[in-house]
């Protein structure tokens, strides 16, 4: 007997891949662009983590267990199969990204110009995993043009975004690096 997974299936080859429930779908197809969007995020969030210690790592960590959750909710046809309760969000979730924002908000000096992305490599990277959530979030507010999603969802995801900037900010406090600020007259 094989102990373990077949990671080629074959099946994908001719561009068609299956959503849980069965579908098979293009890999063109939003669901999978909104999916795989996500993937991509948490496989960046996951190159951060090689950045954090402690609580801040501990937190991604969980995000990047969430956002598989996400993943599967946005993978199941739920015409077909009946959504798992692990990929289900809850108000809890989004509240939990909310009071981890406040609580790096608290430790922060007060902003009043735009910011640019950069800074030490960990606030840099931490940038780009943000602008990769607002791409993820773009991809499923296109889906819902399609199929009904979790307000939980979207509001996590949202919520994410502006819980990287933070992070983002509380990096460069950390590592002694100060902002850079947007030079509005762009000279």
């Amino acid at each position: 007997m094989e102990n373990f997974l077949n990671i080629y299936t074959r099946t994908g080859d001719n561009g068609m891949t299956s959503l849980v429930g069965g579908v098979r779908v293009s890999k063109r197809d939003i669901r999978l662009e909104a999916y795989g969007t996500v993937d991509e995020l948490n496989s960046h969030l996951g190159l951060l983590l090689t950045y954090l210690k402690d609580r801040n790592k501990d937190q991604v960590f969980a995000i990047q267990n969430k956002l598989f959750s996400v993943a599967s909710y946005l993978a199941t046809d739920q015409s077909k199969v009946k959504l798992r309760k692990q990929s289900i969000l809850t108000e809890e979730d989004s509240k939990e990204l909310e009071n981890a924002i406040d609580e790096l908000q608290a430790q922060l000096p007060h902003i009043e110009h735009f910011i640019l992305p950069g800074g030490c490599q960990a606030s840099a990277h931490c940038h780009i995993c943000r602008t990769i959530c607002r791409r993820a979030e773009r991809r499923i507010i296109a889906l819902t043009e399609e199929i009904e999603i979790d307000p939980n969802l979207l509001k996590y995801i949202n919520r994410l975004s502006d819980y990287l900037f933070v992070l983002a900010r509380k990096l460069n406090f950390l590592y002694n690096v100060e902002e850079i600020y947007w030079q509005r007259s762009c000279k």
